[in-house]
């Protein structure tokens, strides 16, 4: 009796012994087959992302086997690429010199990299030659080529998107309506990226310039009168007769002990709500914001991308919106008009100006159309797909009707009449008030209304209170280039 209850005793603690061995078994398969699955993903799906990281001494391996690759325009054009001396030496030469200083950036083996020289050094660092040349280059201890990145930017567009701003501080960019393909990025003022190690300290230095600042993208600005696209927006939203709005304009407004004049003290006198618009009427819009629910017209700012991330390769500045229901009538008036704490970089105009022009549907920007090998022959491709819905296809259809009356009636009006067709929306954005007004000048808008071709934006920093029209005029000047 006592034998067989030892045997059971032992038998129970095999059992608890064997189950305790099973779940140590399974604890390390499924142990090693998580590690497994984060090993393919981080050599599949993040390699890129790991290898581009400044962090990432890696990067010197891939350089000791590869001459960097080329970056060149949608036409072919070289943007950059790397000589190598007959001793070996390589250096990066950047051909347009300064012309695509901030969006190709540079490339430099103690400053770093900046711009598409940083966002692309996976696929410039990888060469994809044909396999019987890098066995030779491996056999007699040469580097095999490393691949072609095929950007969506246009030399001439860019040139004369440089030439329009000349020597004026600010931005430009320009990108396909349709596809979201950006064929120009200007910032002023810029550098010389084959000279950056040898004027490093200088430009790192100039704080009242900051030439290396992509104003593009990092830029952060009040936006002035184009924000009223986003008041109008709010507004269709929570008035379905915002169609039968009126306003008569005396000049100026008064609410809350805060008076706000029109630009110039001008008195529009009876708007409705399309010339108000037209005429970027601060009185009108003013009086517009002051009716808006202030959570409604969060949400609209938010869904516009404000306080929100944008879809970009490169380093950008948030717009934000500060408006709760807390705030006071005076910062309302401002928000309205686009003043007080709201800002916003030109990319971020620009992406909302392409949802009006494509209907209400955001396309995801990019601004590499391909890889190739050094030879030609295509590795990956990029094709156009939506990012997200701004806003419905009635809405855009209507805010591009405002904004072909701002061309062929009011503040846009030298537009007007040309081989092409613009709608758009102008903006001062006043940001001093000591000796005499300081403002910078705005426009953001798009051609062939009717099957929308090009998406422009333009800033220009600076402007005495009589040259509000100067981001106009600039805009006109490179789309002139363009298309005559």
């Amino acid at each position: 009796m006592k034998k067989s209850q030892n045997k059971g005793r032992a038998k129970s603690k095999d059992r608890v012994r064997n189950r305790e061995f099973a779940w140590i078994t399974y604890f390390f398969v499924i142990l090693f087959i998580a590690l497994m699955g984060y090993l393919v993903y981080f050599t599949v799906a993040r390699a890129g992302s790991f290898v581009n990281s400044p962090y990432n001494q890696r990067q010197d391996a891939f350089a000791k086997d590869v001459v960097r690759g080329a970056i060149t325009d949608r036409n072919g054009n070289v943007l950059a690429q790397t000589n190598v001396a007959e001793d070996g030496s390589e250096t990066r030469y950047y051909p347009y010199g300064s012309l695509f200083s901030h969006v190709v950036g540079y490339s430099d083996s103690e400053l770093g990299k900046t711009g598409l020289e940083s966002v692309e050094n996976f696929e410039l660092l990888t060469s994809n030659a044909f396999f019987v040349e890098k066995i030779q280059n491996e056999f007699n201890d040469a580097k095999n080529q490393g691949d072609t990145v095929v950007t969506t930017l246009d030399a001439d567009l860019q040139q004369a998107a440089s030439d329009a701003m000349g020597d004026y501080k600010g931005a430009v960019i320009i990108m396909e309506a349709d596809t979201g393909k950006i064929l120009a990025m200007v910032s002023k003022p810029d550098f010389d990226p084959n000279e950056i190690s040898a004027n490093w300290d200088t430009l790192n230095t100039d704080e009242e310039n900051s030439p290396l600042l992509n104003r593009a993208t990092n830029g952060s600005y009040a936006p002035g009168s184009v924000f009223k696209i986003v008041t109008a927006l709010a507004y269709m939203r929570q008035d379905s007769g915002y169609s039968n709005y009126t306003y008569d304009c005396t000049g100026s407004i008064t609410a809350g002990g805060t008076t706000i004049s029109c630009a110039g003290g001008t008195a529009h006198g009876h708007q409705d709500f399309r010339s108000a618009f037209a005429n970027s009427c601060n009185s009108a819009f003013i009086d517009i914001g002051l009716k808006l629910d202030l959570d409604g017209y969060r949400e609209t700012a938010e869904d516009l991308l404000f306080n929100s991330s944008l879809p970009s390769v490169l380093g950008y500045s948030k717009g934000s919106f500060v408006l709760d229901e807390d705030s006071s009538e005076s910062e309302v008036m401002m928000t309205a008009m686009g003043q007080g704490e709201t800002m916003v970089s030109p990319y971020q105009m620009a992406l909302i100006t392409q949802a009006i022009a494509n209907g209400g549907t955001l396309m995801e920007p990019y601004l590499v159309d391909s890889v190739t090998n050094y030879t030609g022959t295509e590795v990956r491709r990029n094709v156009p797909q939506s990012y997200a819905r701004l806003m419905t296809s009635d809405e855009a259809a209507q805010l591009k009707e405002y904004m072909q009356a701002v061309v062929s009636e009011g503040t846009g009006s030298t537009l007007s009449g040309r081989s092409y067709t613009v709608a758009g929306k102008t903006g001062t954005a006043q940001y001093s008030t000591s000796e005499r007004d300081r403002s910078h000048s705005w426009f953001t808008g798009f051609t062939n209304v009717d099957n929308p071709e090009l998406v422009i934006t333009v800033i220009t920093e600076g402007s005495d209170g009589s040259s509000g029209g100067r981001a106009v005029s600039i805009a006109g000047e490179i789309l002139d280039s363009y298309y005559n």
